[in-house]
């Protein structure tokens, strides 16, 4: 049994890893959002705060798991985004290498250009938009100074439910909810949906391997925003009383305005080549996430 403790555990990735962590190690999860009642307070943008709390539970291992992930709020409010998705990152591997214990940190395949269709663990990162760079950087500083640093680079995250998930599932769901009859799906952009609990089940074994390093963790089987939207009306057998309509990008540019990629496709081509790479297709795990989650949603 192992001692983590895991800071900005309040969404809907830190609700996977506190599921599949808790059974067999002892946890101290953090965040500032007091949502569930597993969770302690913590503001990791402190780092006499967070030290304080990370040195007086002892833990063998910190995974860093907050950020801000909201793109358009990433662009409006630059210094905040650099304090939290990147100083705090610094701060924890400083209090990870002062303890001698590894760190994990998140990172995201939004981190590329996208002028690859797709990108394995060696290409090269070129981020458009403050959080991409915020998110570059954390990697960076902490691939080059943790003593022992596990990153991970998550695709299109889906998880949580209604309470916690705020990305383009949700969204499409809330529409669906509130009455729409017609639904207008970006259909050029390319990403991997990743599912919180397969994400952090895999990210278990890696840890449990104590393999440093960086890797793509994300759901089998490449796709774009519109086929996702397809598969989820068929899921739903909503298919006669919901269209989907194709647009571009530039639909959405007053709502959506910061840089974005047009392909995030990674592929697990580092845990393929060391036999690590459970995770499951991408249309599976969002039949099983909408059943686990949205069953009595739309009802």
């Amino acid at each position: 049994m192992k001692r983590i403790f895991m800071s900005g555990c309040g969404g809907m990735l830190g609700e996977a890893f506190y599921e599949v962590f808790k059974s067999d190690n002892n946890l101290k999860c953090t965040d500032i959002d007091l949502n569930e009642p597993w969770l302690e307070y913590l503001d990791f943008r402190n780092f006499n705060e967070y030290q304080k709390s990370v040195s007086e539970f002892r833990p063998d291992f910190i995974f860093h798991i907050g950020a801000h992930t909201d793109l358009e709020y990433c662009e409006d409010n630059i210094d905040d985004t650099y304090i939290t998705n990147t100083i705090s990152v610094e701060n924890a591997v400083n209090i990870a290498n002062n303890l001698n214990i590894p760190i994990l940190y998140i990172s995201t395949a939004g981190i590329f250009d996208g002028s690859k269709e797709i990108y394995d663990d060696w290409d090269k990162p070129n981020p458009l938009c403050h959080y991409a760079r915020s998110k570059y950087a954390a990697e960076i500083f902490t691939l080059q100074q943790a003593k022992y640093p596990i990153v991970l680079r998550a695709g299109w995250m889906m998880g949580g439910g209604p309470k916690k998930d705020k990305k383009f599932v949700a969204k499409l769901l809330k529409q669906i909810k509130d009455g729409a009859t017609s639904l207008n799906v970006v259909d050029d952009k390319l990403g991997t949906p990743t599912y919180t609990y397969d994400f952090a089940s895999n990210a278990k074994l890696i840890i449990e391997k104590e393999i440093w390093g960086l890797y793509n963790l994300v759901c089998q089987g490449v796709t774009g925003r519109y086929e996702v939207a397809e598969k989820i009306i068929s899921i739903l057998n909503l298919q006669d009383k919901i269209k989907l309509n194709k647009v571009d990008s530039s639909f959405f540019k007053e709502e959506y305005y910061a840089p974005r990629p047009d392909s995030e496709r990674l592929i697990n081509k580092k845990l393929e080549l060391r036999g690590l790479d459970k995770m499951r297709n991408w249309d599976v795990c969002l039949e099983e996430y909408l059943k686990n989650y949205y069953n009595d949603y739309l009802s």
